[in-house]
């Protein structure tokens, strides 16, 4: 998808099951349901959809999956279906690993970082070598130092991997990191997630990973569970809502497994949906 002179394109890097209940929050299951269905075990599908910017001529890519090095206890965790399809989903967009500039990383639980190393002798590596590697710095200090709650979905080893190499840099705060691609911080869900926005020919497209990470998650309320601090979530959703909706900016859902692009739209006091293609 072209806008301005910036092109998004995206693909499934992995499939998973989470519980239906957790990734809702407060919201009741007689509510959600007619959102996404569940199985028996009260898991819903989901997506892992990665996001390739060509922008400044260079290639970025929004978060970067499970991968490849996932245990036995993180697949159990996360539900996995099949394997990473990483190879095959860069090859779908005309590129390799090798051709990816900057890898910029939300923030660092295993389905949006696990990716970002492959194994070499029994040793994390940075899988793109060619790449800078761009989180925040209160994520990394946290993703380094996990307590009994985030434990599961952090592991150092992968992240300390990255700094070792060179390759990592860590920023603070809101950022504007060219002209038409600035980060900002939201919280919420960790305490350094940050989200995506990008800028061109007048159209806006924002990439907000796991604050808004489906199309049924679009409401002020439908917060995840596992989100640290939901208060904040709710916050920076209730504040971006109006600027999504007014300015017509297109949403990346990270998690959809329909839509991944979408434009939302004000319908009384409920939300549309509008698949863009």
């Amino acid at each position: 998808m072209k806008f301005g002179e910036f092109e998004i394109e995206t693909f499934v890097e992995h499939k998973f099951k989470l519980d239906g209940g957790s990734m809702f929050g407060v919201i009741p299951r007689t509510m959600w349901q007619k959102l996404i269905k569940p199985d028996e075990n009260n898991l819903i599908d989901m997506a892992i959809n990665l996001f390739v910017l060509k922008a400044h001529r260079k290639n970025f890519i929004f978060d970067i999956g499970l991968g490849d090095t996932l245990t036995d206890r993180e697949k159990k965790i996360y539900g996995t279906i099949g394997e990473s399809t990483m190879n095959e989903g860069l090859h779908s967009v005309g590129l390799t690993e090798d051709d990816i500039d900057f890898v910029i990383m939300t923030h660092l639980h295993t389905d949006h970082a696990g990716g970002a190393v492959k194994l070499e002798n029994d040793k994390f590596v940075p899988r793109f070598k060619n790449a800078t590697y761009i989180t925040s710095q209160k994520e990394f200090d946290d993703a380094t130092h996990p307590n009994e709650r985030t434990s599961a979905v952090y592991v150092p080893e992968r992240y300390y991997a990255l700094k070792d190499a060179g390759q990592l840099q860590l920023i603070d705060g809101n950022y504007e990191f060219m002209p038409g691609i600035n980060f900002v911080h939201t919280g919420g869900h960790t305490e350094g997630h940050f989200g995506i926005e990008m800028e061109s020919g007048g159209q806006k497209v924002f990439y907000y990973a796991d604050i808004f990470m489906s199309s049924s998650h679009m409401a002020v309320p439908f917060i995840p569970a596992t989100d640290l601090y939901p208060l904040d979530s709710m916050e920076i959703k209730r504040k971006k809502l109006p600027e999504i909706i007014e300015d017509n900016v297109i949403m990346a859902f990270d998690h959809d497994m329909e839509i991944p692009f979408a434009r939302v739209k004000a319908d009384g006091k409920r939300l549309k949906i509008e698949n863009v293609k």
